[in-house]
């Protein structure tokens, strides 16, 4: 397999809600590897030098499509944008603030689609090397 074959990267129009404010557009960089067959990296372009990452579980990201799903630092919800287009609400929060982001279904459920098609859902521990990780936290 050559890493066309595991990887998945997209870039992702955001939408950074501000309370009453005009919400603030910035791209996102989607990136999924089957080396970490359950996580979904993503990078918020803020306008800052370097991107703020966050890694969510690839599961949240798909429930979240169709249903309110969870707790703590990360919620993911549908919603409907100001055309009425079904969307995905995303909250974010850290000791470092809090954050609401929106975006549309189409380009995320496609990439979330892509990512199904490199490791198919519920064969992820095909892909993870269980002795290997052992291997590097003992070492670590």
């Amino acid at each position: 397999m050559n890493s066309s074959d595991t990887t998945a990267t997209a870039e992702l129009g955001l939408r950074l809600v501000v309370p009453e404010r005009t919400a603030v557009p910035l791209v996102a960089r989607l990136d999924y590897s089957a080396d970490d067959p359950y996580a979904i990296r993503v990078a918020f372009h803020t306008g800052e030098d370097n991107p703020v990452e966050w890694i969510f579980a690839r599961e949240l990201l798909t429930v979240g499509i169709v249903r309110p799903v969870g707790e703590g630092d990360v919620r993911v919800w549908p919603s409907k944008d100001e055309s009425g287009d079904r969307s995905v609400s995303i909250a974010l929060s850290s000791p470092f603030g809090q954050a609401e982001f929106d975006t549309q279904v189409s380009p995320l459920a496609e990439f979330l689609h892509r990512t199904y098609e490199i490791v198919p859902a519920g064969q992820e521990g095909q892909f993870v090397d269980l002795d290997e990780e052992i291997q590097q936290h003992l070492h670590s």
